[in-house]
């Protein structure tokens, strides 16, 4: 992906991430239904299509809606090297309430879809129904954590990722404090970039994404630490998600809520919560 391409993917990620998200679920129901309904006619078993559409159908359904709830858990124990054991233990752990969430879920949608039908669907005997249930969602729970941690490897692979000069992968280290440069690594190559070049900083799950120009670098580090290793620097907080560099400001643009929109010298728009407005026009001042 060139850069004008990825830069633009990345500017509509949520569209295109949710995008892709329906149309593979959407593509494993079609597929799946039609494996099904062939599998009964080759076995003389009389169901109709509608059924077997529908049994496919509510389990990728449901599954679309459980995966924010797994993006969630997952921000919060994320598998790596440092914490694997312990985090992938959890992670085996939520199976168990995503399963039943998923299950109940598909089963209610199901009855209702037979209902229109003027039929009644009967999931019996539970335990037994749902422990083959579980074990299929225990398989699916992985499989979609496994594409979702190598989309974001790739990605960030494509990207680059950010990373101050100094900084040790130690987490009880104190951060090191900020020189005018970082370092970004992408695709095997390194090059130094000017923290005064930084636009803007966004939060983005357990990284916060550093705006540079029309480019976007990834940074492993929570809004708070960023905010106050970048206050010395020109950089102030406006927003629970959002740095500004104050030399990129060109305006701000009140609401009557108290918010407000602080527009940059290269056009971007950055929102302003009511709770840093006043720091930000004093610092102005």
């Amino acid at each position: 992906m060139s850069g004008p391409a990825l830069q633009h993917y990345l500017k509509h990620r949520t569209i295109y991430e949710w995008g892709m998200l329906i149309a593979l679920f959407t593509f494993d129901w079609l597929a799946n239904t039609t494996i099904v309904i062939f599998d009964y006619a080759r076995s003389g078993l009389d169901v109709a299509p509608w059924q077997v559409a529908t049994w496919e159908g509510s389990s990728a359904l449901l599954m679309i809606i459980l995966i924010p709830v797994m993006l969630r858990f997952d921000q919060w124990f994320r598998i790596e090297k440092a914490t694997l054991p312990r985090n992938l233990l959890f992670h085996m752990l939520m199976t168990v309430p995503w399963s039943a969430a998923h299950v109940s879920g598909m089963v209610l949608v199901r009855k209702f879809i037979y209902g229109l039908h003027g039929e009644q669907y009967v999931f019996s005997p539970v335990l037994r129904e749902f422990g083959y249930e579980f074990l299929k969602d225990f398989r699916s729970y992985f499989t979609i954590l496994a594409v979702i941690y190598l989309y974001r490897f790739v990605l960030l692979r494509l990207q680059g990722e950010a990373q101050f000069l100094g900084e040790t992968s130690d987490e009880e280290t104190p951060p090191a404090p900020v020189t005018d440069r970082f370092l970004v690594k992408k695709l095997g190559r390194e090059f130094l970039v000017r923290v005064e070049d930084i636009d803007w900083i966004e939060a983005a799950g357990n990284y916060v994404n550093l705006h540079v120009g029309k480019r976007l670098y990834p940074l492993r580090e929570t809004m708070t630490k960023i905010d106050e290793r970048l206050k010395q620097a020109g950089f102030i907080r406006v927003h629970r998600s959002a740095i500004v560099n104050m030399d990129r400001v060109a305006e701000i643009e009140p609401f009557d809520t108290g918010d407000a929109r602080a527009r940059l010298t290269t056009g971007a728009e950055v929102p302003v919560s009511r709770r840093y407005r006043v720091a930000l026009k004093s610092e102005f001042a």
